[in-house]
């Protein structure tokens, strides 16, 4: 038996569709709420927040992919988008504008809640990693010194001095995301973590500029071409700091 609390809100302007979702929806514990168009979902948004929305993106007057956009920038609520089952460019588009899942139409109702039992439970996943993540920062980064394999790494300073003393300079991102990993070695940190603690914003599946960062810190980080990398992936997981991290809090 699963004890759910979390509201679902189903936009489509079929009524046989909100109907059935709101029935089927309802047998599984969750509370729901419907709406016909765009207008309809934020009056109900404003005084009863969601927890998810299942959302078709063909819809009268504002369309689905721009509330979808909506949804992620004014309320950071996940989406799941409904779509016809050729609209592939709608697909991506939707999943690139921050939908974090999609089902064609028609759907099976089975399929559909699993796919809303998974983004749930990522969402709360995502949630408690961060609070975890918070709770276990007990120093400030700017009054540390980090020290990892003769590299170190002064916050108040934000200079990275290689083992050899040479000073290597950090964008302010490399910067956050280098203190990220060293205030958390070897912990696996996934994206969606990296994301938040770095751009202060949610990940999205098509969002790689927690990649492309790690790439270019590598880079800096790499002192020779024999020098194993310091940052690990870990396929479909995320990313490790492996070095033993030093500390020495700044006087």
């Amino acid at each position: 038996m699963i004890s759910k609390s979390e509201h679902i809100l189903v936009v489509d302007d079929e009524p046989g569709i909100c109907k059935l979702l709101d029935r089927y929806l309802s047998q599984q514990g969750y509370r729901v709420s419907t709406a016909g168009d765009g207008l309809g979902m934020l009056k109900i948004l404003e005084t009863d927040i969601a927890d998810l929305v299942i959302l078709d993106l063909i819809l009268p007057g504002e369309d689905g992919l721009t509330l979808t956009r909506r949804l992620q920038e004014d309320f950071g609520i996940p989406v799941i988008i409904l779509t016809q089952k050729s609209d592939m460019v709608d697909r991506v588009v939707g999943l690139e504008m921050g939908a974090d899942d999609y089902v064609p139409k028609p759907f099976n109702v089975r399929e559909l809640h699993a796919r809303v039992k998974s983004v749930l439970r990522r969402v709360n996943k995502n949630a408690g990693q961060q609070a975890l993540l918070e709770r276990e920062t007990q120093t400030p980064a700017q009054d540390m010194i980090f020290i990892f394999e003769g590299w170190r790494l002064d916050t108040a300073k934000r200079a990275l001095t290689t083992p050899d003393g040479d000073d290597i300079a950090l964008t302010k991102g490399e910067f956050d995301l280098l203190s990220v990993f060293l205030t958390h070695p070897n912990r696996l940190l996934d994206r969606d973590i990296l994301t938040s603690q770095v751009h202060g914003r949610e990940w999205t599946p098509f969002d790689r500029g927690i990649d492309v960062q790690i790439g270019r810190l590598r880079r800096k980080l790499r002192g020779n071409v024999e020098q194993s990398e310091f940052i690990k992936t870990v396929r479909g997981a995320g990313y490790m700091f492996i070095p033993n991290v030093e500390t020495e809090s700044e006087n």
